[in-house]
C-alpha cells in the first residue's frame, strides 16, 4: 500500500501512529505529497487534494484520515483502535471528531498566517477559528478519554496537541494546563507518539 501525506500533517501522523501500533508499517510505503502544487498527483487520487491518502493494494483510493484508520483497524482484525461495542464506539468516534475538528480549525489558522499577506488577514475569521480551538480544548479539560487507551480518539487528541505545540495557534499549555498531564500520560503509554514526532522524521 502507498500512503501519500506531508511531513507536517497532523492527520498523516495519526495514520503513522496507528500503523505502528497495528503492525502494518511493513505493508505501507510512505510518499510525500504537496497539496499546494497543482501538478501533484494527490489531486488526481483525491479530488479534494488533501492528505492523507491511502492507496490500497487493489488500487482503491481511501481518504480522509478517519476512513483510513477504520480501514487499518479492519486489516488488523477489527476492534483494536475502534471499539466494536456500540456505546464505547460512539464515544470514541465523537472524541475523534472533536480532536479532528480542533485540528481542522488549527490548520485554517496556520494557513491564514502562512499563505495570505498580513494586510488582508481577517481578524474575524481568525477569531472564529481560534474560538473553535479554545472551546474544544476547554471541553477536553472537563471530559477526555483515558490517556492509557490507544484508539482513534486518543490518537486524534494527542496529534492535535502536538500540532498546537508546533504551530502555536493558541498557547494551550498556558491556557489549558490540565491537558499537559493528559498528553504526558498518553506519551508514556504510547511510544508511537514520540516515534512519529517531527524530530524523528515524521509529521
Amino acid at each position: 500500500m502507498l500512503l501519500r501525506t506531508s511531513l507536517t500533517s497532523p492527520f498523516g501522523r495519526k495514520i503513522r501512529m496507528a500503523s505502528l501500533r497495528l503492525g502494518l508499517t511493513h505493508r505501507i510505503q510512505t510518499m510525500s505529497a504537496d497539496t499546494t502544487d497543482p501538478a501533484d498527483e494527490i489531486r488526481k487520487d483525491n479530488p479534494l487534494g488533501k492528505v492523507p491518502l491511502l492507496v490500497l493494494d487493489d488500487g482503491r483510493r481511501v481518504y480522509d484520515s478517519r476512513v483510513i484508520l477504520e480501514c487499518l483497524d479492519h486489516m488488523a482484525g477489527g476492534g483494536i483502535i475502534i471499539p466494536r461495542e456500540w456505546n464505547d464506539r460512539l464515544e470514541t468516534l465523537v472524541f475523534q471528531s472533536l480532536g479532528d475538528g480542533i485540528m481542522d480549525a488549527s490548520v485554517l489558522v496556520s494557513y491564514e498566517s502562512r499563505y495570505r499577506p498580513v494586510e488582508i488577514h481577517s481578524a474575524k475569521w481568525l477569531d472564529h477559528q481560534t474560538g473553535k480551538i479554545r472551546r474544544g480544548l476547554d471541553h477536553l479539560t472537563k471530559k477526555a478519554p483515558d490517556p492509557a487507551r490507544f484508539d482513534v480518539a486518543t490518537i486524534s487528541i494527542a496529534c492535535m496537541l502536538g500540532y498546537l505545540d508546533w504551530r502555536k495557534q493558541v498557547e494551550w499549555r498556558t491556557e489549558f494546563p490540565a491537558l499537559a498531564p493528559w498528553l504526558e500520560a498518553f506519551r508514556a503509554a504510547a511510544p508511537e507518539y514520540d516515534a512519529t514526532a517531527r524530530d524523528a522524521g515524521a509529521a
